[in-house]
């Protein structure tokens, strides 16, 4: 059992995705919730959400990649009591021909998938060791695994995730921090999949794409293991997904 205490949720924006279904598992599971996003408006929607169930939720906007809110934001967490979790969700897709992908573009998904990690766990991880627990968990990607086509800006981003994260397990475990990389293979039947790819959502019938609750679940269970039986990296995929 890792330390019980703030869960800071970075990357959250609707309620119905992964990022808001990690705010409200850790929730229920007791933990005060710091919510973490782009956008005012959507954090204090998840938010008001918590506290209407009887939780307790605070909101920090933060770009990940801006080295100075990232400071800003530990600095504020700590002001809210113990860290015992942080969750890394911030990042996104997209479909691009990789002759067309833009070096802007490119190292965007970079600054996001991978940079945004790099500075968030320095600031997590400093602060969880004098504790010697708290955990640090990612969510990760099949692109986390291999590249495909129309991907090389998204598996490359995410593949230096995975790796980041291999690395601070094995630096970070023995001084007692449960460090995960949770890899969803698959869609998201979340808010933004839905009002973008509703048909194709429908097409993979019942029980077909990964429920935001499902995979937040999971979150909680690593969150939670007993140290002696850590789980690192953790995939997740529907029953009827190729894989």
């Amino acid at each position: 059992m890792t330390a019980q205490g703030l869960s800071i949720v970075i990357g959250v924006g609707a309620s119905n995705g992964v990022g808001g279904a990690l705010v409200h598992r850790f929730a229920k599971g007791g933990a005060p919730v710091l919510i973490v996003g782009r956008t005012a408006a959507k954090i204090e929607a998840v938010a008001e959400e918590i506290r209407a169930d009887g939780g307790t939720a605070y909101t920090q906007v933060c770009d990940v990649t801006v080295p100075e809110q990232v400071d800003a934001l530990f600095k504020e967490a700590q002001k809210l009591g113990t860290i015992g979790s942080v969750l890394y969700n911030a990042g996104n897709n997209a479909i691009i021909p990789f002759e067309e992908v833009t070096p802007e573009q490119f190292e965007q998904f970079w600054r996001t998938g991978a940079y945004g990690a790099f500075l968030v766990a320095q600031q997590a991880l400093k602060i969880m060791v004098p504790q010697e627990a708290g955990s640090f968990l990612v969510t990760g990607a099949s692109a986390s695994m291999r590249g495909k086509p129309n991907f090389a800006h998204f598996s490359s981003a995410k593949g230096a995730l995975r790796n980041l994260t291999q690395s601070l397990a094995r630096d970070y475990g023995p001084k007692g921090i449960h460090v995960g990389h949770v890899v969803i293979d698959g869609v998201v039947n979340g808010e933004m999949v839905r009002g973008r790819f509703a048909d194709y959502l429908e097409s993979k019938g019942n029980n077909g794409a990964l429920e935001p609750s499902a995979i937040a679940e999971a979150f909680w269970q690593l969150h939670v293991q007993h140290p002696s039986a850590w789980t690192h990296e953790l995939d997740l995929r529907p029953f009827k997904e190729d894989w």
